[in-house]
């Protein structure tokens, strides 16, 4: 049993979902937690692991450290997306096994669906059809992960649970112009469109000081800044953006991703997930997310009315979509328990808040 003095180890806790987890933990009053930045333990790194484990041995483990980007990324880095995240998993939940961990939380993403699976998605629609090309290696890792959970529980008795959050958002989320998610890279391009609208280019160097580009150069003129920024499809009058704007999203304030993983390391058990299951006991992993969806377009236009962008929105058809719906079915979650408390109004508002603060 999980108690407010159990050793906690959050893998990935300086992340986007990873700080929110330890900050929950903290308000629940848990107090004996561990958490190792990448510099202090290389999770890609076996014997690091193991002589971490060895040292700490943590009685519950919260594994929310990943390999992640956006569309782009995924296209472009393959193999980095699929070799990391197998490694990583295999690393933290091995050795979590091998020290006798009482408890530990996978946390995947619903990109492991089928590209055509049935809307909402069920957690049975798991390996039904093929993936969504873009993503498939970050995919397929993360089916092994949910995978080694759900086998070493049935195989040695452990309480390993995985869950699969939809699209997340939130403090401390990546704003990389190159390697973010959409919603967090859409608020930063539409920011920077306004600043340049205003010709405010101290505040746009301040920004992309703060977090270059790969291109960037402090001493650039305005010309040269403005004319990189367009490279980006930011521009005064107008913000291009990648795809057709058709796709529909689901999106979760990380927070309370943090609040639905505290609540099933508590609160579930593999026990109660096998009773759900079919004689076959699989896909016993549980989908988090609001059960609520709308169209990249429609977020554009949400987060360019908060960020206050007074120009249009531009939509790159030979740009790829990714999948074309990817909506969660969240009875599962609800049926333990858990519901979601922010909207999509309210953390648009919060996370540009957060944004325009650090």
């Amino acid at each position: 049993m999980i108690t407010k003095d159990s050793k906690i180890y959050v893998a990935g806790h300086r992340g986007l979902v990873g700080s929110a987890i330890w900050r929950n933990l903290e308000k629940r009053g848990f107090t004996n937690l561990v958490g190792r930045t990448h510099q202090e333990l290389d999770l890609l790194d076996p014997v690091a692991v193991k002589t971490f484990f060895d040292a700490e041995q943590p009685e519950a483990v919260i594994l929310a450290a990943a390999h992640v980007g956006g569309i782009m990324a995924n296209s472009i880095y393959r193999a980095d997306f699929i070799y990391q995240n197998l490694q990583i998993q295999q690393n933290v939940i091995g050795e979590a096994w091998r020290h006798g961990v009482k408890k530990l939380v996978f946390l995947g993403s619903t990109c492991i669906y089928p590209r055509e699976a049935p809307q909402p998605i069920t957690e049975d629609s798991l390996l039904t059809s093929p993936l969504e090309y873009t993503n498939e290696p970050y995919a397929i890792a993360k089916i092994a992960g949910l995978k080694m959970c759900e086998s070493l529980n049935l195989q040695y008795g452990t309480d390993y649970i995985a869950v699969m959050p939809t699209n997340l958002y939130g403090p401390r989320d990546n704003f990389h112009l190159e390697n973010s998610h959409v919603l967090p890279a859409m608020m930063r391009k539409m920011h920077l469109a306004r600043l340049l609208q205003e010709g405010d280019y101290t505040s746009l160097r301040a920004d992309l000081d703060r977090r270059p580009t790969s291109l960037y150069r402090s001493e650039m003129t305005d010309r040269e800044l403005a004319d990189h920024l367009a490279t980006f499809g930011i521009h005064a009058d107008r913000l291009e953006l990648w795809g057709s704007g058709t796709p529909l999203r689901e999106f979760l304030w990380s927070e309370d991703m943090a609040d639905a993983t505290i609540h099933v390391m508590l609160n579930v058990s593999f026990e109660d997930l096998k009773k759900l299951s079919g004689p076959e006991v699989r896909n016993t992993h549980i989908n988090i997310g609001t059960g609520l969806e709308l169209t990249i377009g429609q977020l554009a236009h949400k987060i360019k009315e908060c960020v206050g962008f007074d120009g249009n929105i531009l939509w790159d058809n030979t740009k790829p979509d990714g999948t074309m719906r990817k909506l969660c079915d969240v009875s599962k979650i609800h049926a333990l328990g858990w519901k979601h408390t922010v909207n999509l109004d309210q953390g648009i508002s919060m996370l540009y808040d957060w944004y325009l603060t650090n």
